[in-house]
């Protein structure tokens, strides 16, 4: 493996939008120099001046040209984009020998760049913010757990399930506004959910299809799975031994947001794709998340395991936070998070290549031990 190129101390933070909160201010404290880019530099200022960092960030203008004249080796960028611009500024970094991180999944075209990063020195720091990210650091440390009492080595079966979701604190009679584009929430519905259920992968195409309710501490919410959840059995490295009757990662919502959903999901069914941007527009009118409006973040991670041997092991994490007025609890979560990984860019703890928020158990433990001192409080409950 390279050896990993040493951090300069300047980070360059790319985008200011709701997902920017107080990780921000965690990164001016962590690095020696840090660039705010935004659309334009009077926006970067006003978004600075907004979270109270005006002297301690630089704004700029961003666009990738300008912001390769100022990259040095050892910089780090921090993309705040929308995923499809992570690939090309990805890019940048490797050729300018610059580290880069983002709270995103990872997509084929950053994939596909992860070995010139790694021969380049460069860490590609992925999944580092709340989902993923925070639920990645639980599963692993449940895991574990949950083999230091019944054995990696046992046979044995499990349960796993990951619901979060972003919810209004105070319900509505929509269940849901809207702090994003809705015609991305729209469209992750449209994409079929794979997952594993009564031990046999399932697939959802209509992945509301498959809500059902789920109590959290006696209050009821509904869920349902998102995306494909299979491959994570072999990202967390669940022991071989082992088999699951459930395992599913998936979105939480308000209790009764499938009735109050009914009218978006026959257009969603109908298909008829400028129908449902006409739509998304409409709710983002009706619906949107306003400055007198606090949200909440609702992760729930359970694992329960069943030795063959008949011995049984069961643990949940729990984060529940509701935003403020200073700043809301999803960019509390996702900034705090990427704030953590970018720290440990810059301290050299990381490797060169792709590393996500959680890969191991022990790294898993230091980050939510971290996360809680820094303001994301959870609960574990274990045994």
């Amino acid at each position: 493996m390279s050896e990993v190129t040493a951090a300069s101390g300047t980070v360059h933070w790319i985008g200011a939008g709701l997902s920017t909160g107080s990780g921000l201010a965690a990164t001016c404290d962590a690095a020696d120099r840090v660039r705010l880019c935004h659309r334009t530099e009077e926006r970067a200022a006003r978004s600075l001046e907004a979270l109270g960092l005006t002297g301690r960030a630089e704004p700029r203008a961003y666009t990738r040209e300008a912001l390769a004249a100022e990259l040095a080796p050892g910089d780090v960028v921090v993309s705040m984009l929308p995923a499809p611009e992570h690939a090309p500024l990805l890019a940048v970094c490797v050729e300018r020998g610059a580290h880069f991180a983002c709270s995103s999944y990872v997509s084929d075209a950053v994939l596909d760049q992860v070995p010139a990063a790694e021969a380049a020195g460069v860490v590609v720091l992925t999944e580092c913010g709340l989902d993923p990210g925070i639920d990645h650091l639980f599963a692993h440390s449940l895991i574990a757990r949950a083999e230091a009492e019944i054995g990696a080595d046992s046979a044995a079966s499990y349960r796993l399930t990951s619901y979060c979701g972003g919810i209004p604190a105070v319900p509505n009679d929509f269940k849901y506004r809207f702090s994003w584009a809705p015609a991305g929430v729209l469209n992750a519905l449209r994409s079929p959910a794979r997952y594993v259920e009564d031990g046999t992968e399932t697939t959802a195409d209509r992945p509301w299809e498959a809500t059902r309710p789920h109590l959290i501490d006696g209050e009821a919410f509904e869920v349902y799975p998102n995306r494909d959840s299979v491959p994570f059995v072999e990202q967390y490295g669940l022991p071989g031994t082992w088999k699951p009757e459930t395992f599913v990662r998936g979105t939480l919502r308000l209790d009764g947001w499938l009735r109050a959903w009914d009218t978006v999901f026959e257009e969603l069914k109908a298909g008829d794709d400028r129908r449902i941007t006409a739509l998304a527009q409409e709710l983002a009118r009706t619906y949107p998340t306003t400055d007198a409006d606090r949200d909440r973040v609702v992760l729930a991670v359970s694992l329960d395991v069943r030795g063959g041997s008949g011995a049984t092991w069961s643990g949940r994490y729990l984060l529940d936070l509701v935003g403020t007025a200073e700043e809301s609890a999803m960019a509390r979560c996702v900034s705090r998070t990427l704030a953590l990984g970018v720290r440990h860019i810059l301290d050299g703890s990381l490797p060169p290549g792709l590393v996500r928020a959680a890969e191991t158990a022990e790294r898993s433990e230091e980050w939510l031990a971290e996360l809680a001192g820094e303001g994301v409080p959870f609960t574990l409950r274990a045994g």
